[in-house]
């Protein structure tokens, strides 16, 4: 009887651990993850930073592939303010062959990413909460850690950047570079589904 009721404990705080997502406000997740240079890459490595653009993308999924140059333009304009990104890829690579380190390496070449591409431990984007490629969690540094400001869509057209018409990832920015809370702190992610095993 004791061992069934330990073993409940567990899968009810394994099941805990696999809902638990974060929200504006909450303090950030420590990780550590290997990027495509072969180096590993933490989010302590940042904390000279004001903030953080952490984005979970992968490279096959359509809504990926549509918001990648906007990927690209949002470090170029935002990383000398103190607010670059950082990718990180969830999908299992046995679900998603595309995804795989070495074709990692070989997307992040031919774009010329100006930022590191993660592979994800499968650990890193349910700690945030992560659901869809590309899923966006805007990071504020406050004191010595940092905390979630912002999670969702980058703006309101995942497919077609010349008709966007509200830029949530930057209106939050500009509210943080103005003291104040991003107002929505949340929008609705859109993109593919995370690849991985349960």
């Amino acid at each position: 009887m004791k061992r069934i009721f330990l073993t409940g404990v567990f899968v009810v705080a394994a099941m805990a651990m696999l809902q638990a997502s974060l929200e504006p406000g909450d303090p950030a997740v420590e990780f550590k993850l290997k990027n495509v240079d072969d180096g590993e890459v933490s989010l302590s490595d940042y904390s000279d930073q004001k903030g953080l653009i952490l984005v979970f993308t992968c490279n096959p999924c359509p809504f990926a592939n549509a918001y990648e140059q906007r990927i690209i333009e949002l470090h170029t304009k935002y990383a000398d303010q103190g607010f670059p990104v950082l990718a990180i890829n969830p999908n299992d690579e046995k679900l998603s062959p595309e995804d795989s380190m070495e074709k990692m390496k070989i997307r992040a070449n031919e774009k010329k990413y100006p930022f590191p591409y993660l592979k994800d431990d499968k650990e890193v984007f349910r700690a945030y909460g992560a659901t869809r490629t590309p899923h966006v969690f805007l990071l504020e540094k406050a004191g010595k850690e940092f905390k979630v400001a912002y999670i969702g869509s980058i703006d309101n057209n995942a497919m077609n950047a010349s008709e966007v018409t509200e830029r949530y990832l930057e209106k939050a920015i500009a509210s943080l570079e103005s003291g104040e809370t991003p107002n929505p702190s949340t929008t609705k992610a859109i993109g593919c589904t995370i690849k991985a095993k349960d």
